[in-house]
């Protein structure tokens, strides 16, 4: 709009000039329309607008368009920056812990000396006599290419030198005597003050180690408080990268089968953008834009994966002593409002597994294989690979609220044979057999539900000769058939016995086969039979099943 000298319009119409609103429409990728020569549309007729003041409309519609496009911008850069930090948590999730053994945890007591130009000083205290403050200054050289030394051979230098030590040496002995006769009260208070500081700074030193030391003992003989004392602190550490992430991690240790069941609390589900940004949309409103589902629970993934990861290596560097010969993870998901909380991630995974699983991947998301930084497929990524190679069982939608069953539950310390893990059970297995006498040990088949295993006993033992053995714990009845395939095994394998070994019973049809002669070699073990076995080899207790 055009204006005459004396302020009124002219009622002409003037095209957007170069500036902020021609670069709004830059922009937002549209290009101002051609008035025409005259500044109206085309067709448009001449003169002012019937609904109000001229070029009032067209002013006020740009401007709100331009707000809305500031609005929308800024919008999007709120997104960005959350997509950013999660690019930081998952990097820093991945960085390496400090392994929080017995020897990085002692303290070392270093006595602070006596300051004597602190408040003693100020308050009157007789400084000891210097040396430099007798000692004579140097001559001055005759000829600058003159050695130092044929200067420190003057004799005026020498007799200097000498009477120098003959009077710091009496004032030496002055002062010695001053300290003996009379002392200031003031700087005795000082001095007495400063010797029990440093008394008690090394007694609580000393204290702590020995506790410490007292902790180190009870971890070794696997007392259940220290090993759980212990890994709780580890685990604890190992959020320092990620403190304004809170992922709390409990512990719980088993003597019956030497694991760890460790339950970590996951991030919310919000700590992950549900929007990739907002577009101004044709009314001038900004509108989300959502992201693919898919896409959001596979970043999501990718961070729980990094954090289970982190807490598994923890676990495996505390533990120098290798009181470990397993640990069960199991991540859950507490959302407000939840009546129970979903375990989302599981892991059962031995000594061994551990050793062979480099348990931290790249704290780069960048620098994986996949290239494709914070929105890689959740089924390429490192972290969740290596996951899969322990076995651990993953939620495939956690937004869906689709969960995993966790691998053993951490209910009690004494656990029934339900809450076990598979490879607790197949640990316990093993050492109730191996401890009866039954070396050679070789694991055939195992599942969730029991393994298949062979071993062979010295001649005189409790186990003697070459053995199958087929264990489970399942709840229900062991019949008739699997005794006969039980049977069966032993024929294929060579062996001279076999031994069904169930946490549950054995039904009357199973118990009359065995005294048939035809299967007198296979020998059975009911749950009873196996908590006495813990009690008579472990001296531990199993719970009886739920």
């Amino acid at each position: 709009m055009q204006y005459s000298a004396d302020g009124q319009s002219d009622g002409a119409v003037t095209a957007p000039q170069p500036g902020f609103l021609a670069s709004v429409f830059r922009d937002l990728g549209v290009e101002p329309e051609d008035d025409g020569p005259s500044g109206r549309p085309p067709g448009a007729p001449a003169g002012p607008s019937p609904d109000g003041p001229p070029g009032v409309g067209g002013d006020e519609a740009v401007a709100a368009h331009a707000r809305a496009a500031a609005l929308t911008h800024h919008r999007t850069l709120t997104v960005q920056a959350e997509q950013e930090r999660l690019t930081d948590l998952l990097r820093r999730a991945a960085l390496p812990v400090s392994a929080m053994d017995f020897e990085s945890q002692l303290r070392r007591y270093e006595p602070r000396p006596y300051a004597a130009d602190g408040p003693a000083a100020e308050a009157g205290e007789d400084p000891e006599p210097r040396w430099e403050d007798f000692a004579p200054a140097e001559p001055p050289a005759a000829d600058p290419d003159e050695a130092p030394s044929r200067r420190l051979l003057d004799s005026g230098y020498q007799r200097g030198l000498a009477q120098a030590r003959l009077d710091h040496q009496r004032a030496l002995r002055e002062w010695r005597t001053r300290q003996t006769e009379a002392g200031d009260p003031v700087v005795d208070e000082y001095r007495r003050a400063h010797d029990e500081a440093e008394q008690a700074r090394a007694r609580a030193v000393r204290e702590y180690n020995e506790s410490l030391e007292e902790c180190r003992r009870a971890y070794r003989e696997a007392e259940p408080a220290a090993v759980e004392s212990l890994l709780e602190r580890a685990l604890a550490a190992a959020e320092t990268h990620t403190q304004d992430l809170p992922a709390p991690c409990r512990a719980v240790y088993r003597p019956l089968t030497r694991t760890a069941v460790l339950d970590l609390d996951l991030p919310a589900l919000d700590v992950v953008p549900s929007l990739t940004g907002y577009r101004l949309g044709p009314d001038g409103e900004a509108l989300p834009v959502p992201r693919p589902p898919a896409d959001r629970a596979a970043d999501y993934l990718r961070l729980v994966a990094r954090l289970a990861l982190r807490a598994l290596q923890a676990a495996d560097a505390v533990d120098t002593d290798e009181i470990l010969a397993g640990v069960v993870l199991n991540g859950w998901l507490r959302e407000p409002g939840a009546a129970e909380p979903l375990c989302l991630l599981s892991v059962d995974a031995d000594r061994d597994a551990l050793a062979r699983t480099r348990l931290l991947p790249p704290a780069d998301p960048e620098e994986e294989p996949d290239g494709e930084g914070v929105y890689a497929d959740a089924e390429q990524d490192e972290a969740l690979v290596r996951l899969r190679q322990l076995g651990a069982a993953v939620s495939p939608d956690p937004y869906g609220w689709v969960g995993v069953e966790p691998a053993a539950q951490a209910a009690a310390t004494v656990p029934a044979a339900p809450d076990l893990s598979a490879n607790e059970f197949a640990q316990l297995v093993r050492e109730l057999l191996t401890r009866g006498g039954l070396g050679q040990w070789s694991v055939r088949l195992r599942g969730p539900a029991g393994l298949v295993a062979t071993g062979e006993g010295p001649t005189g033992s409790a186990l003697p000769g070459r053995w199958v053995v087929w264990a489970s714990r399942t709840a229900g009845p062991v019949g008739e058939e699997e005794i006969r395939t039980l049977a069966d095994a032993v024929r294929e394998e060579s062996a001279e016995r076999g031994l069904r070994l169930t946490t549950g019973h054995f039904t009357d049809g199973a118990l009359d086969l065995t005294g048939e002669d035809g299967h007198r070699h296979i020998h059975l073990v009911d749950g009873d039979g196996v908590r006495e076995l813990a009690r008579t080899h472990l001296g531990l207790p199993l719970a009886a099943g739920r």
